[in-house]
């Protein structure tokens, strides 16, 4: 009688261990914040990319004025455009986000991958082809991240939901800079909710 009490007991124990972790579990997948890219970046920040300089709009893509740089060479510019060009480099970030377990949709620039070709580490961006073209977007808009096991991407083009926390660390690379970085819980296909 003993071991079937302690045998159900054991049992009752287990059960409650297993619901108790997958209510967690669901808990904590539910505990992201769902944010978008704007958020990341300071208001002014975003206001000086959203009004760029009218002569921008005569510079045709892929020439040599087409760059941070060129734009950096700039001679005689006005408030506007030094604000912009501030704007375009800017490392300020929103200290809220520090340690906040965050989901965000985003497209990956790799930097590095695994034998099996899938990709540990790389950059997460708003849009496709950021930092493979110029401009890359403003380091508060890029996010390093890791993956120790890998993701296995088909295309560029292919975008996806990352669900991790993130911190405030700047990143730099030949393909661009970043701003913040994303301890990565979970990186899946994107898919409109």
């Amino acid at each position: 009688m003993k071991i079937r009490i302690l045998s159900s007991w054991v049992t009752l124990l287990i059960l409650n261990f297993i619901l108790l972790s997958t209510a967690n579990a669901a808990q904590t997948a539910e505990s992201y914040q769902e944010i978008e890219w704007i958020a990341l970046m300071p208001k002014d920040d975003l206001e000086a990319l959203m009004n760029p300089p009218e002569y921008l709009s005569g510079i045709e893509d892929g020439s040599e004025q087409d760059s941070v740089e060129a734009l950096g060479q700039q001679e005689g510019v006005d408030e506007n455009t030094k604000r912009f060009q501030k704007a375009l480099s800017s490392t300020r970030v929103i200290d809220t986000y520090e340690n906040k377990p965050i989901r965000i949709p985003g497209f990956i620039v790799p930097l590095e991958s695994d034998d099996s070709q899938n990709i540990t580490e790389f950059f997460i961006v708003p849009y496709f082809g950021a930092c493979l073209h110029m401009p890359p977007p403003p380091p508060n808009q890029i996010i390093h991240s890791k993956a120790e096991q890998g993701i296995k991407l088909g295309s560029l083009y292919d975008p996806f939901w990352f669900e991790g926390t993130l911190v405030i660390d700047t990143t730099e690379n030949t393909l661009g800079t970043s701003a913040y970085r994303l301890k990565l819980n979970k990186a899946y296909p994107f898919e409109e909710e």
